[in-house]
């Protein structure tokens, strides 16, 4: 018999994370590899693991994610909405809580373009008079 199988896609910055949840024993695997060794900074770990902590089913399922794009920081929160959606496909109780602690939103802030004849997005060149 087939295990049931869960999927969702998160987005941040640049970053997509899609993951697949089934029922197990807490192992978490990013590209491959296991989440100690892809994220060895304890604050990308711990918001990684967010979702499950808030909804009390850490080491009950097994997450396979598959990320790709943008830095360390936008891939974790990318990760971390994927895992949100992907609990609420397992129990829509789970929504309640998760919205409350605004992980099911996507977060829209993105790097703002750096515009021609400046320094940066915002920074100009110094102006000088004479």
């Amino acid at each position: 018999m087939a295990e049931i199988q869960y999927g969702a896609t998160g987005r941040r910055k640049s970053s997509i994370a899609q993951v697949a949840i089934k029922p197990g024993t807490g192992n978490i695997v990013v590209n491959k590899k296991p989440l100690n060794v892809y994220f060895p900074f304890e604050t990308m770990k711990m918001i990684v693991q967010q979702p499950l902590n808030i909804v009390a089913v850490n080491g009950k399922y097994d997450i396979t994610v598959r990320v790709n794009g943008g830095g360390v920081s936008g891939q974790a929160s990318a990760i971390r909405h994927a895992i949100s959606r992907a609990l609420v496909l397992v129990n829509s109780d789970f929504r309640g809580k998760l919205k409350k602690e605004g992980l099911l939103t996507r977060d829209p802030r993105v790097v703002e373009r750096k515009k021609y004849g400046q320094k940066g997005a915002r920074r100009r060149f110094q102006f000088s008079k004479r």
